[in-house]
């Protein structure tokens, strides 16, 4: 899980930042530069994961960089011989899953080795690729979670402290969850196995209620370095503004923090420069990002990545209506406007059409019946369209999370 979260970010920074040794930049002054992608030969090997040595697995994922021009952000590289090996011997090989992926299910046997470990890559043409041997640097847990709401928005922070003075170098990524709503609940659904008819909606099959989740798209890095405790306050994580959707009804935030040593931080460090902070004549000029893997078989060949190992701490915050920015006053756009609610007779007291009929096309979809007591029986249903009453049409699921609490 740990190895997929980023992999959306360090696709579009990769794009954007591969430019090798000779290729760097040449500037006179900080001016825009555009380099010319069309002419770059890349293909080259970019390595992302971490060797997580708690209880969560590892996935380390491999891909081809593509040119800026081409519409895929990467390739992914697959039928690849992946292991961890330490350098008393030792060796574990990772599974594939498939798009790049590979596994290994749980590393926390190793948590309190004084071993020192790399990752080895055997590709399917035989190249191969070795990280440098890393030691296991631990992350201290996550102290505390908070934001600060107002009607802009919602400020997230992390605290976090190690006793013993040893960790320094933090990064921190997290996964956003969201609960949101369709705009009319739908409380049948049109079964057209035997016959068609209309049926009330299990609770498996509801629409109304769905959760998005989004994983961050930013490096976040800290130090304590220069102060004489290790101690990390109000360290910023997110902000979301106020007319953001994830604020429609509950909101959720898992922050993992990492430890990293002193050549980790500055790879990162220097990788997040390269990508957030260049357009204006006061950033820092581009520079190449060397990381710790190398091509074994082709020394000269550029490699991206950085791997790390240790434990990776994690909490997680939730954010309730009562706090959210639209009961400060913020007004919270919605997908759903423009959605109107329709009326379906069995028998239209017009044209006298049996309206119901449509509603076993697909759409529109019943939402609930119109019994009329003066006559007992259902004269027909409301309806309205799929985009109005199937949450899941907006990137969520129907599936509540299992880690999920309800606090609004």
């Amino acid at each position: 899980m740990r190895g997929k979260k980023m992999k959306n970010t360090m696709k579009r920074i990769y794009k954007v930042l591969l430019i090798p040794g000779a290729l760097i930049i040449h500037l006179s002054c900080k001016s825009p530069y555009i380099p010319p992608a069309s002419s770059i030969n890349v293909n080259y090997l970019h390595v992302e994961g971490f060797i997580n040595t708690g209880t969560d697995n590892t996935t380390i994922t491999l891909s081809r960089t593509v040119k800026l021009t081409d519409s895929a952000g990467s390739k992914p590289e697959l039928n690849a011989a992946v292991s961890v090996v330490g350098n008393d011997g030792s060796n574990y090989p990772l599974e594939e899953e498939g798009n790049g992926d590979y596994f290994y299910p749980d590393f926390s046997f190793l948590a309190n080795s004084t071993k020192q470990y790399s990752l080895k890559i055997v590709t399917s043409d035989h190249k191969t690729y070795q990280s440098d041997f890393v030691a296991i640097k631990n992350s201290p847990p996550i102290d505390s979670l908070n934001f600060i709401a107002n009607a802009s928005g919602i400020e997230i922070y992390s605290n976090t402290h190690d006793p013993a003075n040893n960790t320094r170098y933090y990064r921190w990524d997290y996964q956003e969850t969201w609960e949101q709503l369709s705009a009319y609940e739908s409380f049948y659904m049109a079964e057209n196995i035997p016959v068609d008819t209309l049926v009330l909606r299990t609770q498996t099959k509801q629409i109304y209620y769905c959760w998005s989740t989004q994983n961050s798209s930013t490096l976040i890095l800290n130090s304590s370095a220069k102060l004489s405790q290790d101690v990390i306050a109000q360290n910023p994580i997110a902000f979301i503004g106020s007319l953001s959707p994830k604020f429609s009804i509950e909101y959720s935030i898992l922050v993992f923090q990492y430890a990293l040593t002193s050549d980790a931080f500055n790879y990162w460090q220097n990788l997040k420069k390269n990508t957030e902070q260049l357009g204006s004549i006061f950033d820092a000029l581009p520079s190449q990002v060397q990381g710790n893997i190398h091509c074994t078989s082709n020394p000269s060949e550029p490699v991206l990545g950085y791997i790390s190992m240790g434990l990776v701490t994690q909490q997680r915050l939730f954010i309730g209506g009562s706090s959210m920015p639209r009961a400060l006053g913020a007004q919270i756009p919605t997908p759903y406007g423009g959605c109107l609610l329709d009326t379906l007779y069995y028998d239209n007291p017009k044209t006298h059409v049996n309206e119901v009929l449509r509603l076993f096309t697909g759409n529109p979809i019943p939402i609930s019946g119109l019994f009329s007591p003066f006559i007992g029986k259902n004269l027909g249903y409301t309806a309205s369209t799929a985009a109005c009453t199937d949450c899941r049409l907006n990137g969520g699921t129907n599936r509540r999370p299992s880690y999920w609490i309800d606090k609004f």
